[in-house]
C-alpha cells in the first residue's frame, strides 16, 4: 500500500439544519429529550386533510447565509439548507476561506430531487392553451418560452449546493455531487475519505441536502414510496421497526461536515470529534432474492469493516436506515443478520427518521450528524414510538430513553428503495 493510504481521516466540523434543530447543539438537545419535529405538513394536503410532515422551522437563510443576499433566488430551499449546514461545519472546524489552500480543499454533497414550484410556469403553460382551455404543446416556442425565466432551471440543478459551497470557500479541489437519494451523503463522504487518503486534499466539506415536502414530491411518494397515513397522530406516525408502522414521513433538512486529514488537523489545533475509519457501498442487483436480503446493504457492511480494519464484534451502535415502511425495515433487518450473524440481535440500534422523517439525500447526513454526536457524547438517542416489536425484525431497538454506549465504535447506514446502499464506520476521537 502506499503512504497515502493510511492517511487517517478526522471530522472536525459539523453543521445540521432539521426539523428538531438548526445548530448542531439544538438538534442534539432535541434527539436527548426525544423530541420529534414531525407534525401536520399543511402546504400538501390530501383530500382537504393534512399529511405528516417534518419541516425546519424558523429557517431564516438571510440570517444563516450572510452576503448571500442576491443569490437566494436561485437556490431553491433545499440548497439554501445545505449551503447554510456547510457554513456551520466550516465554522466548527476553525477553518475559512483562505485559511488552507484551495487547491487542496474540495466538496462533495449529496443532493435530491429539486421540483420546480407550479406557479413558476403557470403563465407559460395559460400561454399555450386552446379556445377549449387544453394546453397545446406545439405552441410552447412561439408562446410559452417567452414566459418563462432565464433562471429558471437554475434552483433545480442537485449540483448547485456543491457550487454555492465551494465559491463561499473557494473550494478549489475535488468537486461532485452524488444524487443517490438517502444514499447520497454516506457516497459522497466515500469520496472524501478517498480524496484525502489519495492525498489529493487537505480537508473536504461533505454532506447532503434535501426536500421532500414540496406538494408534487409528496404527490409522486405517496404514489409509489408507502407514505404513512397516520393523519390524525402526525407525531407519531414515523415507526422505524415497529409492528405497526404503516409508512414512512416526508420531511427536510441538511447537514455538512469537515472532513480533513487527521495530521493535518492535529497541526493546526483542531479539535477532532470523530475519526472515520472506513465507508462502504453495494447494490442489491438483479433477482427477488437479493432484493429481499438486502444484499447491496450486506456488501456495504462488509466494505465498510473491510477498509476499517476492525472487527464487527467491536462495533458499539448502529444509526439505521429505519425508513418506517414494512417492507424496507424487513429487507434491512434480514441484511442485518446476514452481516452480523446472531451479534445482530445484541448491537444497539437507533433509528432517527422517526425524529425527522424521510429528508431524501439530506436524511442520510442529518442521521450521519446523529451518529458522530453521539460518539462525541458517549450517549445514543432513542428510536421514538417503537412500542411492539416487530418478529420479523428481530433487532435492539433503542427506546425509551438515550442509552449509554459501551464502545467508541459506529455505523450509520442508508439505502435507497432500489437497493443503492451505503455504510460508514467511525469511532469516537
Amino acid at each position: 500500500m502506499s503512504h497515502a493510504s493510511h492517511r487517517r481521516v478526522a471530522v472536525t466540523g459539523i453543521g445540521v439544519v432539521s426539523p428538531i434543530g438548526i445548530g448542531v447543539d439544538a438538534f442534539w438537545q432535541n434527539l436527548l429529550d426525544g423530541r420529534a419535529g414531525i407534525g401536520r405538513l399543511e402546504q400538501s394536503p390530501v383530500d382537504g386533510v393534512a399529511r405528516p410532515g417534518a419541516e425546519v422551522e424558523d429557517f431564516d437563510p438571510l440570517a444563516l447565509l450572510p452576503g448571500k443576499k442576491k443569490f437566494l433566488k436561485v437556490m431553491s430551499r433545499d440548497v439554501q439548507l445545505g449551503v447554510a449546514a456547510a457554513h456551520q461545519a466550516m465554522a466548527q472546524s476553525g477553518l475559512s476561506a483562505g485559511s488552507v489552500d484551495p487547491d487542496r480543499l474540495g466538496v462533495t454533497f449529496g443532493a435530491g430531487r429539486m421540483s420546480p414550484r407550479p406557479e413558476d410556469t403557470a403563465q407559460a403553460v395559460a400561454a399555450c392553451r386552446r379556445p377549449d382551455g387544453e394546453v397545446a404543446p406545439e405552441k410552447w416556442a412561439e408562446s410559452g418560452m417567452e414566459h418563462v425565466a432565464p433562471l429558471w432551471l437554475i434552483p433545480q440543478l442537485p449540483n448547485m449546493a456543491a457550487c454555492h459551497i465551494s465559491i463561499d470557500f473557494d473550494a478549489r479541489g475535488p468537486n461532485n455531487t452524488i444524487t443517490c437519494r438517502e444514499s447520497s451523503a454516506l457516497l459522497s463522504l466515500s469520496e472524501a475519505v478517498a480524496a484525502v487518503r489519495r492525498g489529493a486534499a487537505d480537508a473536504m466539506i461533505v454532506g447532503g441536502c434535501g426536500a421532500s415536502t414540496h406538494p408534487l414530491d409528496v404527490a409522486k411518494l405517496s404514489l409509489f414510496d408507502g407514505l404513512s397515513r397516520r393523519f390524525d397522530d402526525p407525531t407519531h406516525a414515523c415507526r422505524p421497526f415497529d409492528f405497526g408502522r404503516d409508512g414512512t414521513v416526508v420531511g427536510e433538512g441538511a447537514a455538512a461536515f469537515v472532513v480533513e486529514d487527521y495530521d493535518h488537523a492535529v497541526r493546526r489545533g483542531a479539535e477532532i470529534l470523530v475519526e472515520v475509519l472506513g465507508v462502504g457501498a453495494g447494490s442489491d442487483g438483479r433477482g427477488f432474492s437479493n432484493e429481499a436480503s438486502g444484499l447491496g446493504l450486506v456488501r456495504a457492511i462488509e466494505g465498510a469493516f473491510g477498509q476499517a480494519g476492525v472487527e464487527r464484534t467491536q462495533l458499539g451502535h448502529v444509526n439505521a436506515h429505519g425508513k418506517s415502511t414494512q417492507r424496507d425495515d424487513v429487507v434491512e433487518a434480514r441484511a442485518y443478520q446476514t452481516a452480523f450473524g446472531s451479534a445482530a440481535e445484541a448491537i444497539p440500534i437507533t433509528a432517527l427518521k422517526s425524529y425527522f422523517g424521510h429528508c431524501d439525500a439530506g436524511g442520510g447526513a442529518i442521521e450521519l450528524a446523529g451518529s458522530f454526536a453521539a460518539l462525541h457524547h458517549g450517549l445514543l438517542p432513542a428510536t421514538l414510538n417503537y412500542e411492539t416489536p416487530d418478529p420479523r425484525c428481530p433487532l435492539n431497538i433503542v427506546h425509551g430513553g438515550p442509552r449509554r454506549l459501551t464502545s467508541s465504535l459506529g455505523m450509520s447506514v442508508n439505502r435507497t428503495a432500489v437497493g443503492q446502499s451505503a455504510a460508514a464506520v467511525f469511532r469516537a476521537a
